[in-house]
C-alpha cells in the first residue's frame, strides 16, 4: 500500500478543497478569537473608561454586563435568524455589525451608546461562535480532519481571554478607545475573506429546547456549573481591577499582567483536555474545579485586609483559574454528550444561554455592593455563594448517570 496524499501529493481539485478548508478554518478562529477577546479587553480599560467619562464602577460594569446580556438573548434568536436567512448570509452580516459597532463604540463619548454598542457586539457574537462551530461539523469530513478544525478553533475561543489583557495592556495605556476600536478593521478583513470561503448552507428549521432538553439533569447540572464557575469568576476579576487602579494605582498594562495568571493556564491546556477528560471521567473534574473555585473566592473573603497582590490576590486567582483548567472542558463536554445527537442544536444555546446570564446577574451585583461598601472583600460573598452553588451542583453529578462518568 502506498503512503496517505498529503496536501501538496494529492490530485489539484482536492488540494483546491484543502486550502478552502484551510482558509475557512482561519477565518472562523479569527472571528471566534475577536469574540473572546471583548470581555477581557474591556475588562481592563474599565478603569481608564470610568475617569474619562466620570462613571462610577456601576456604571461602566454595564459595558460587560451588556455584551453579556446580548450574547445571551440572540443565543435563542439565532437559529431563528439563520433558519429564515441561511447561516452564511447571518454570518457575514453580523461579521459587518460587529465592526460598525466597534467603530461607534469608540468614537463615541455618549455612556448609553457606548453601552448599546456593547450589546450589539454580544448579539453579533451570538450569531457567529455557534455558527463556526456548525460551519466546521457541516464542512469538513467527520473523522480526524473535523476533529483538529474543532480543536483549533476551540484554542482560538479559550486563548482569547489571554490575547484580550494583552491587547488591553498594550493600547489601554494611550487610549481605551483603541480597544474598541482595533476590532474593527480586524473583523472587516475577516468580512472580506470570508465572503470568498464561507459556504452558502441550507436552511434548516431551528430547533428549540423541548422539555427533553430541559429535563435533562445531566444538560442542567452542566448548565449551573458552568454557570456558577463563570459569574464567580467574572465577579471575581471586576473588583479585584478596581482595586488593582484605585489602590495599587497600576496602569493597564500592569493590570494586564496581574491578571494573566488567571487566563494563560487555561489556554495551555486545552490541547490536553480530552485527554483529562477520558482519565477521569466529567463530574469527578466538574467537582474538583468546582472545589478550587470555591477554595479561591473562600481565600479571597477571609483574607485580612489589606488585600496584597502577591499573598492576597494572586493565590485567588490562581485557585479559580485552577477550577476553569480542570472542569471547562467537562463541563462543554457533559452539555454536548448527555443529551441525544439529536437534541443536541437545541441544548447548546441553552447552556451558552446560562454560562452568559450569569455574568448578566453577577456584575451588577458585584458592582453594586462595591459602590455601596467601598470594600473590595464583601462582594466576595456573593461569588463565594455562587461557587458555592456550583460545588452543590457538581456533588449531585457525582452520582449521576454514566454520561457523566
Amino acid at each position: 500500500m502506498g503512503e496517505p496524499q498529503t496536501a501538496r501529493t494529492a490530485p489539484p481539485g482536492q488540494q483546491a478543497t484543502v486550502r478552502r478548508h484551510r482558509s475557512l478554518l482561519v477565518v472562523l478562529s479569527g472571528n471566534m478569537l475577536l469574540d473572546a477577546i471583548e470581555v477581557s479587553v474591556v475588562l481592563v480599560a474599565l478603569p481608564s473608561i470610568g475617569t474619562d467619562l466620570g462613571l462610577t464602577l456601576w456604571s461602566v460594569q454595564w459595558l460587560m454586563s451588556g455584551f453579556a446580556l446580548g450574547f445571551a438573548v440572540m443565543l435563542l434568536l439565532g437559529p431563528v435568524l439563520s433558519g429564515r436567512w441561511g447561516m452564511r448570509r447571518v454570518y457575514l452580516a453580523a461579521m459587518l455589525l460587529f465592526a460598525l459597532a466597534s467603530l461607534v463604540g469608540g468614537l463615541s463619548d455618549n455612556t448609553a451608546l457606548l453601552i448599546a454598542s456593547r450589546v450589539v457586539k454580544g448579539a453579533c457574537a451570538a450569531l457567529t461562535a455557534p455558527a463556526g462551530l456548525a460551519l466546521i461539523s457541516t464542512t469538513f469530513p467527520s473523522g480526524p480532519q473535523q476533529r483538529r478544525a474543532v480543536s483549533v478553533y476551540s484554542l482560538f475561543g479559550a486563548a482569547g481571554f489571554t490575547a484580550g489583557l494583552l491587547l488591553a495592556g498594550a493600547l489601554a495605556g494611550d487610549s481605551w478607545r483603541w480597544t474598541f476600536l482595533l476590532p474593527a478593521p480586524v473583523a472587516l478583513v475577516l468580512l472580506v475573506w470570508g465572503l470568498r470561503v464561507i459556504p452558502g448552507s441550507v436552511r434548516k428549521k431551528p430547533a428549540r429546547p423541548g422539555a427533553a432538553v430541559l429535563r435533562n439533569g445531566a444538560l442542567v447540572r452542566a448548565t449551573l456549573g458552568a454557570a456558577a464557575l463563570n459569574g464567580s469568576y467574572i465577579g471575581l476579576l471586576l473588583p479585584a481591577t478596581f482595586r488593582a487602579s484605585g489602590d495599587f494605582g497600576w496602569q493597564p498594562w500592569q493590570i494586564a499582567l496581574a491578571l494573566l495568571p488567571a487566563a494563560v493556564p487555561l489556554a495551555v491546556s486545552v490541547p490536553f483536555a480530552g485527554r483529562l477528560v477520558q482519565r477521569y471521567g466529567t463530574a469527578r473534574l466538574i467537582a474538583a474545579g468546582a472545589c478550587c473555585a470555591l477554595a479561591g473566592q473562600l481565600y479571597g473573603l477571609l483574607h485580612p485586609e489589606p488585600l496584597p497582590y502577591v499573598t492576597g490576590l494572586l493565590p485567588a486567582l490562581l485557585l479559580v483559574e485552577a477550577g476553569f483548567v480542570l472542569s471547562f472542558a467537562a463541563l462543554n463536554m457533559q452539555a454536548t454528550q448527555s443529551v441525544e445527537p439529536a437534541l443536541r442544536a437545541a441544548a447548546v444555546p441553552v447552556y451558552q444561554m446560562g454560562v452568559q446570564l450569569s455574568s448578566v446577574l453577577m456584575l451588577p451585583l458585584v458592582a453594586g455592593i462595591a459602590t455601596l461598601t467601598g470594600s473590595f472583600r464583601t462582594p466576595l460573598l456573593a461569588t463565594s455563594l455562587a461557587a458555592a452553588l456550583g460545588l452543590a451542583a457538581a456533588v449531585t453529578g457525582l452520582r449521576g448517570g454514566p454520561r457523566e462518568r
